[in-house]
């Protein structure tokens, strides 16, 4: 097999730091391996295959330089807006696990599972984005009940990590846990968050909208819809919760009154799907947990239940690793869809 080039921007970040695992993971088919960080980064060393390779400064010029195939940026929005446009003019193809470009219409939104197709449409910008983390394991599940009884409306309530506010939101958490125990929480540093997040749960991710909801919120919204190539009504609430790792979601989907909810069905769907798994004993006390499902590559489902009042209802559990799932590998596994794909041609 054909080896690449390949570039990782933000190589000392949580989701940097966790590409590598999920390509040594993988086997990816690398010639050569090139971390790219700042400036005050650089210099530093990551391991990969039992070997360490030095992190370069990320330049305008270093695409280039280094022959860049593929380039993964997990270093911000503000750092994919200004130097992805590098790596694409030196013939990369750029895998962003950023906002920036989700929304794009010309750039496709990709989670493997779901929308493969769209992958083939990178060409017009170089570019394929990386959905948000919570977008990514919902749709996931939402695909093969899609496609069972075709999805009217989805309302969702998410139980979010603080891994998702990066390095710095764990490292909250761990010294807000720390303080309390050492009888000094009232004292204790408040930073990453808008308030404590130690044994408290935070009602908002990202900055409020004009419509009530918020940033995060309408990320959900506007990439399910992208996604799925599908005007699918969607309400989300995303919640920060005081866990380390993994984030959950209490999802209930609604399809056209005509429909009677066949829990079986649902059930073999999911079973069938690639990446999820079912954990669904509620009586023995089984069901996904963020402790399932941490350092994992699959999306678990559980609680799976019909509405009480409405046939056409059915409710659910989620729980996924959102730095793997999430991100790094999704990301890879994105990379390795285009790769057959160019391999096809």
């Amino acid at each position: 097999m054909r080896k690449f080039n390949v570039a990782v921007v933000g190589a000392t970040g949580a989701v940097g730091e966790e590409l590598f695992r999920v390509l040594e993971e993988n086997n990816f088919p690398i010639n050569k391996l090139i971390p790219l960080a700042s400036a005050r980064s650089a210099g530093s060393k990551i391991e990969y295959m039992n070997k360490e390779v030095t992190v370069l400064e990320l330049t305008e010029t270093v695409f280039e330089e280094n022959n860049v195939e593929i380039a993964f940026f997990s270093a911000g929005g503000s750092v994919s807006e200004k130097f992805a446009k590098y790596a694409v003019e030196a013939g990369a193809v750029v895998i962003d696990n950023t906002s920036h470009f989700r929304m794009d219409p010309k750039v496709p939104l990709v989670v493997p599972e779901v929308n493969p197709e769209d992958i083939k449409l990178w060409k017009e910008t170089g570019i394929i984005a990386n959905p948000n983390c919570s977008t990514i394991q919902m749709v996931q599940s939402l695909k093969p009940l899609d496609d069972l009884y075709g999805i009217k409306r989805v309302d969702v309530s998410t139980y979010q990590a603080v891994s998702g506010a990066g390095k710095t939101g764990m490292e909250e958490l761990v010294k807000q846990m720390q303080d309390f125990f050492a009888f000094r929480l009232d004292e204790t540093e408040i930073k990453a968050f808008p308030y404590q997040i130690a044994l408290n749960v935070i009602p908002q991710i990202d900055v409020a909208k004009e419509n009530g909801f918020t940033k995060e919120e309408m990320k959900m919204v506007n990439e399910t819809q992208k996604i799925m190539h599908k005007e699918i009504q969607v309400a989300a609430t995303c919640v920060r919760v005081p866990v380390l790792r993994s984030h959950s979601e209490s999802i209930t989907v609604t399809f056209d009154e005509n429909i009677e909810v066949d829990l079986e069905k649902v059930r073999e769907v999911f079973d069938n799907f690639e990446n999820l798994k079912v954990i669904d004993d509620l009586p023995n006390k089984k069901y996904p947990m963020p402790i399932i499902s941490t350092d994992t590559d699959l999306t678990y489902v559980g609680r799976i239940r019909k509405d009480v009042y409405a046939s056409n209802i059915v409710h659910y559990f989620n729980v996924a690793d959102q730095v793997r799932v999430g991100a790094a590998t999704n990301a890879v596994r994105i990379a390795l869809k285009w790769i057959d794909m160019e391999n096809d041609i």
